[in-house]
C-alpha cells in the first residue's frame, strides 16, 4: 500500500475514533474512566506499556502508555500529550454536542477541537509507530480536568518524576493550526468564600454580611488589576502584555430582607511573570487579614474568609533554544514562534526538564463555543506531522 493510500485509511480511522471519543461525555470533574479505558485497550492490543493515576476518589484517571523502541534508547523519547476532559455544554448547539457531525469538511462535537481531535489523530497513527522500527520511545499521556486548572496532571507529572521519566521532547497537541507554540501565560484559580452572621435586613448592625466584605474583596482585586498593568515587563512577548485578573462571578445570599450569611468569589489571575502571582496573593491576602476578617470578627467572632486554591498552573516560558521546537520544524518546514495568551499543560512538562512545544489540529477559536469544530484538513494536516515523527524516530 502507497504512503498516500495508507495515510487516507488512518485519515478515515481518526474520524471513527474521534467519533468514539466525542461520545464519551468527559466534562471536567466527570468520570473519565470509560474513555480512558478506550485509549487503554487501543495501545495495549499494540503492545504499548501503560499505567494510571487518580485522583482522591479513584474516578479520574491519567493514562501513561508507551510504545518501547526496537533498537535501544539512542534518540530521546516523544511524549504525544493531550487532555480528555472537555467543558460544559451550552445550550444553543444545532445539534447533539456529543454526537459526532461532519458537514462541509468540519467534524461537529464537543471537544473535536479541544482536544480530541489530537488525541484521535494519535490513536489512529498508533499502529504506524508500533510497526515501526522505532529507535526511540513514543509515549502517549492522556490526562484529565486540565480545563479545570490542570488538575490532573500535576499528578502524572509526580509519577513521571518518582519512575524517573524526565528527558525527552514533549508535543501537546492543543489547537495551534499545528502552528509552534511555545510560551504562554499561566493560570491561577481561586475561590474565595465568605462566612458571616445571617440577620434581619432591619436590623443590619447586628448581622455580618458575607456578599457585602465580598463585593469589598472584589473592590480590592479590581484595584490590583490596575497595578498589574503597572508591573508590565519590558518588551513582553503577550497580549495583552500585562498579567490579567478576572471575576468569574460572585455568589451569595436568599433573600432581599436576609442579611446574607454566605458567598463565595470565583476569580483568576494569568500572570506573565510569576513575581505578579506572588505579589498579588499577597496583597489581597493582607487585605484579607488586616482589613476585612478584623470588621468581620468585631461582630461575629465566628466569621471567616478562607482562599481555596482551585489551581495554580505555572506559565510556559520562551527558551532561547528548545529541542522540541526545533524538532517540530524540521517536520513542518515552519521556524516561527507564537505565543498565546490561554494555558495548557507544557509548563508542567518543561519544569521537570522535558523540552516541550504546544502544537495541535483545529483553532483555539472554535474551542469551548457553540457548535464547536474541527476542520478535517487540520486532521491531515496532524496526521502528516506524525508521519514525520515516525520518520524521525527510525534508523
Amino acid at each position: 500500500m502507497s504512503t498516500e493510500n495508507n495515510l487516507q485509511t488512518i485519515y478515515e480511522n481518526s474520524i471513527k475514533i474521534l467519533t468514539d471519543l466525542i461520545a464519551f461525555k468527559t466534562i471536567s470533574g466527570e468520570n473519565n474512566s470509560p474513555l480512558i479505558d478506550y485509549c487503554d485497550n487501543i495501545l495495549n492490543s499494540l503492545g504499548a506499556e501503560s499505567f494510571r493515576t487518580y485522583d482522591n476518589e479513584k474516578k479520574r484517571v491519567n493514562l501513561f502508555s508507551t510504545l518501547k523502541s526496537k533498537n535501544g534508547n539512542g534518540k530521546k523519547p516523544i511524549i504525544l500529550s493531550g487532555h480528555t476532559d472537555v467543558v460544559p455544554v451550552s445550550k444553543g448547539w444545532s445539534s447533539d454536542p456529543f454526537l459526532a457531525t461532519i458537514k462541509n469538511d468540519k467534524l461537529y462535537g464537543r471537544g473535536s477541537c479541544d482536544m480530541k481531535g489530537f488525541i484521535a489523530c494519535v490513536l489512529a497513527y498508533a499502529p504506524i509507530f508500533s510497526s515501526a522500527n522505532l529507535d526511540r520511545d513514543i509515549h502517549f499521556s492522556f490526562t484529565f480536568d486540565e480545563e479545570t486548572a490542570c488538575i490532573g496532571a500535576p499528578i502524572l507529572i509526580k509519577e513521571l518524576k518518582n519512575r524517573g521519566i524526565t528527558n525527552g521532547i514533549c508535543i501537546v497537541g492543543e489547537p495551534t493550526n499545528m502552528k509552534i507554540i511555545d510560551s504562554h501565560k499561566g493560570c491561577y484559580e481561586y475561590t474565595t468564600y465568605f462566612e458571616g452572621l445571617a440577620g434581619h435586613s432591619s436590623q443590619p448592625q447586628k448581622g455580618v454580611s458575607a456578599v457585602e466584605y465580598a463585593a469589598r474583596y472584589v473592590n480590592k482585586l479590581v484595584e490590583l488589576r490596575k497595578k498589574l498593568k503597572e508591573r508590565e515587563p519590558k518588551n513582553s512577548i503577550f497580549d495583552p502584555p500585562y498579567s490579567t485578573l478576572q471575576v468569574g462571578g460572585i455568589f451569595g445570599g436568599i433573600a432581599h430582607n436576609v442579611i446574607a450569611d454566605k458567598c463565595h468569589v470565583n476569580w483568576e489571575t494569568r500572570p506573565v511573570i510569576k513575581e505578579d502571582a506572588i505579589f498579588l496573593n499577597s496583597e489581597i491576602d493582607k487585605y484579607t487579614n488586616e482589613t476585612l476578617l478584623p470588621e468581620m470578627k468585631k461582630v461575629h467572632p465566628n466569621s471567616s474568609i478562607k482562599k481555596e486554591i482551585i489551581g495554580e498552573i505555572i506559565g510556559f516560558n520562551r527558551l532561547e533554544k528548545s529541542e522540541a521546537c526545533e524538532f517540530v520544524s524540521s517536520i513542518t518546514g515552519d521556524n516561527s514562534r507564537e505565543v498565546v495568551s490561554f494555558g495548557t499543560e507544557a509548563g508542567l512538562f518543561q519544569e521537570i526538564g522535558i523540552s516541550t512545544v504546544v502544537c495541535g489540529p483545529g483553532s483555539i477559536d472554535q474551542a469551548h463555543k457553540i457548535d464547536e469544530f474541527i476542520q478535517l484538513d487540520e486532521l491531515k494536516k496532524c496526521l502528516q506531522f506524525l508521519e514525520g515523527v515516525k520518520t524521525q524516530s527510525i534508523n
